[in-house]
């Protein structure tokens, strides 16, 4: 019986808000990034995302597609470890390093 319901909360994902341990909007998932051999979700694809976090990376681009590893919890929204946020503040760094 598990996967009969499966499918149905797969899609339920779609359109919802995407946010981080801190409280921080990511994006709003689009599509699913699925494996079908393993039978598993292996990414969220995500739009209307937060350009403060993913301009310098993802500038030109409509979306990210954020690892389903970085899923802490599914709710009315999900929620996402703090390492996108990390993302950014990495940039100076790597700036530096250059």
């Amino acid at each position: 019986m598990e996967t009969e319901s499966t499918p149905q909360e797969i899609t339920s994902l779609v359109g919802r808000e995407v946010y981080s341990n801190n409280g921080v909007f990511v994006g709003e998932i689009e599509d699913i990034q699925l494996d079908l051999q393993r039978e598993a979700v292996t990414g969220l694809a995500l739009g209307d995302i937060n350009r403060d976090l993913f301009d310098a990376r993802a500038s030109g681009s409509e979306g990210v597609i954020v690892p389903y590893r970085w899923v802490r919890a599914v709710g009315d929204v999900v929620l996402v470890n703090d390492v996108v946020e990390r993302l950014t503040e990495q940039e100076p760094d790597d700036e530096a390093a250059a």
